[in-house]
């Protein structure tokens, strides 16, 4: 369904990215921002997902600065050299990439934005920061927390674990007290990741709740 795309960035740089079209007339586009794993199979199949919801999606291989096209599975080796890359995050560089992908997707309409992990931050960070979106969700973003000082531009929605080992439910309160125009979800029991139906901590009855949560909250927000 999907295909590898370039960017261009503000400040001239290119990225790669992949995008997923809808089989008709789109209803506007969607932004997925990965985890620390880069644009993998299951980044694509979230695209895949969007693009069967009727959605232009286009994810750019934010990494691409530090290892262009690095994608990753979730072996304990694996996820310590993902970690590398987000040892000293330069948030501006994954913003301006996140824009141009922002940019490549505004032609078609509306333009939401989703991430997960490292993305669900940067989706937060995008909706205070950036131009041109229309709506936000972020999952388990656990730099959110030192974010929540600053308002989203537009209307976010927001996704945690319960049992987020990473991710205390205190920080989940601040963010609710500093931030209470923002739409926040706790899932009981759930751990990090509970989203990706690839890594051990998938929990499919979380998961099942959440990605329609997040498609009514776009389908509310993202019209022309």
């Amino acid at each position: 369904m999907g295909q590898n795309i370039k960017l261009k960035a503000s400040d001239g740089f290119e990225l790669g990215a992949y995008r997923a079209d809808p089989a008709g007339a789109p209803k506007g586009a969607v932004v997925a921002i990965q985890e620390i794993f880069g644009v993998n199979h299951h980044i694509r199949s979230v695209c895949d997902r969007l693009a069967k919801e009727g959605y232009v999606a286009v994810a750019p291989s934010i990494f691409d600065r530090i290892t262009p096209n690095f994608q990753s599975g979730y072996s304990p080796d694996e996820v310590a050299e993902a970690r590398k890359f987000v040892a000293d995050p330069d948030w501006a560089a994954m913003l301006r990439d996140t824009q141009a992908a922002i940019d490549a997707a505004k032609p078609v309409g509306p333009v939401g934005i989703i991430g997960f992990c490292l993305g669900g931050s940067v989706a937060y960070a995008a909706a205070t920061k950036l131009a041109g979106l229309s709506a936000a969700v972020g999952y388990y973003g656990g730099a959110i927390v030192r974010f929540a000082n600053d308002k989203p531009a537009v209307p976010t929605q927001l996704h945690f674990g319960e049992k987020d080992a990473g991710i205390p439910l205190s920080d989940v309160e601040t963010i609710k007290s500093k931030r209470p125009e923002v739409e926040v979800f706790i899932y009981p029991g759930a751990q990090h990741g509970f989203h990706c139906d690839e890594r051990a901590s998938y929990d499919k009855a979380s998961a099942d709740i959440a990605w329609p949560r997040s498609m009514e909250f776009f389908a509310k927000h993202l019209k022309r």
